[in-house]
């Protein structure tokens, strides 16, 4: 399995530059910590051969957030979810966009 975390470092608010600074080395430095030492298990057997792909950024609480971007089964689901909450993170809700389609 090839597992790829990506940090997010745009977020919907604006912190102070210094501030950012510190959030963003931090944010990096997790992403690093969970490729290589957290997620570190899904490589060994008895997990898929798929990719693990996870983005974590900040919310406006200043809390990290986790998402898992593509589709991988359950089992992997769990354990990033598990991992991530030990941490101290929150899943990441992505805003549902509808679509309407009109049949004519």
């Amino acid at each position: 399995m090839t597992v790829t975390v990506l940090a997010i470092l745009e977020t919907d608010f604006k912190p102070e530059k210094n501030l950012a600074k510190v959030m963003n080395d931090r944010l990096v430095r997790m992403a690093r910590d969970l490729q290589e030492i957290h997620f570190k298990p899904l490589s060994g057997r008895g997990f898929s051969s798929e990719d693990l792909v996870v983005y974590i950024s900040y919310n406006p609480k200043y809390k990290i957030r986790f998402r898992i971007v593509n589709d991988v089964p359950a089992d992997i689901e769990y354990f990033v979810a598990e991992c991530c909450g030990r941490l101290g993170f929150i899943l990441w809700k992505a805003n549902a966009i509808e679509v309407s389609r009109e049949d004519a």
